[in-house]
């Protein structure tokens, strides 16, 4: 596969392709199985925020390297109504929908590193990075 790699999010079925596409990537770097299941994890996560909140947007999926490590960042984009309180849309138990409330601050647990902009009516951008250990 070539890198970095764009996929739209529009629909559920992209967040399964997307989840499937994380997988292998995750894979062909060496993440351990528990942090291939974290990634996969955060990235269905934010996939669905993307289409349901975001009203669709893409991720950018890149294999990115430091001194004695590899890892997968994702970036996640729309154009949607963005986020007005990140801080509290980081609580667990906050929701806009019919979920538990545990997307945004679970992806977040879930990852080595973690960020977000959101603009409210311009969208919002989430970008993490799941690092294989040090060597």
């Amino acid at each position: 596969m070539d890198y970095p790699t764009e996929l739209p999010l529009r629909a559920q079925e992209d967040v399964v392709s997307v989840r499937s596409v994380v997988r292998s990537s995750a894979v062909s770097i060496g993440l351990s199985l528990i942090d291939q299941t974290k990634v996969v994890t955060a990235a269905s996560e934010l996939g669905r925020n993307t289409v349901i909140h975001g009203g669709g947007g893409s991720v950018r999926i890149e294999v990115v390297q430091e001194v004695g490590r590899k890892g997968i960042r994702l970036t996640f984009e729309d154009k949607g109504p963005g986020i007005r309180d990140i801080e509290q849309a980081l609580k667990d138990g906050y929701t806009t929908g019919n979920g538990l409330g545990l997307g945004l601050g679970g992806a977040r647990r879930l990852c080595s590193e973690f960020t977000i902009d959101s603009t409210p009516g311009s969208g919002t951008r989430i970008m993490i990075t799941q690092w294989t250990k040090k060597l």
